[in-house]
């Protein structure tokens, strides 16, 4: 058995999450692959927490706090995206005195 990070870090969740074959794995070059995990590893935290409003997050905090920090990571990553898909405004930076 190798020692490298490779076959946990991409082989596996690539074969178990993806479905992707052995066959498919081998003929795809590493930086692909790479970009497909990433990309699928984005969206499971965009879509971590469909369905939750932010009391059901506050209820669950209770028990849970670092539910607060991955409830926050969402709604970073849902407003990222929904500003790139030109569905909310891109929020502009507000520029102080010297900067003007």
């Amino acid at each position: 058995m190798t020692e490298t990070a490779e076959p946990v870090l991409i082989w596996i969740p690539l074969m178990k999450d993806l479905g992707m074959s052995w066959k498919e794995i081998k003929s795809t070059p590493n930086w692909e692959l790479q970009g497909i995990l990433g990309a699928f590893q984005e969206f499971q935290i965009l879509h971590s927490m469909d369905g939750y409003t932010h009391q059901d997050v506050a209820e669950m905090a209770k028990n849970k706090p670092e539910l607060r920090s991955q409830w926050y990571t969402y709604q970073e990553r849902q407003k990222k995206y929904r500003v790139a898909a030109g569905l909310e405004p891109k929020e502009e930076r507000k520029r102080s005195f010297s900067e003007i």
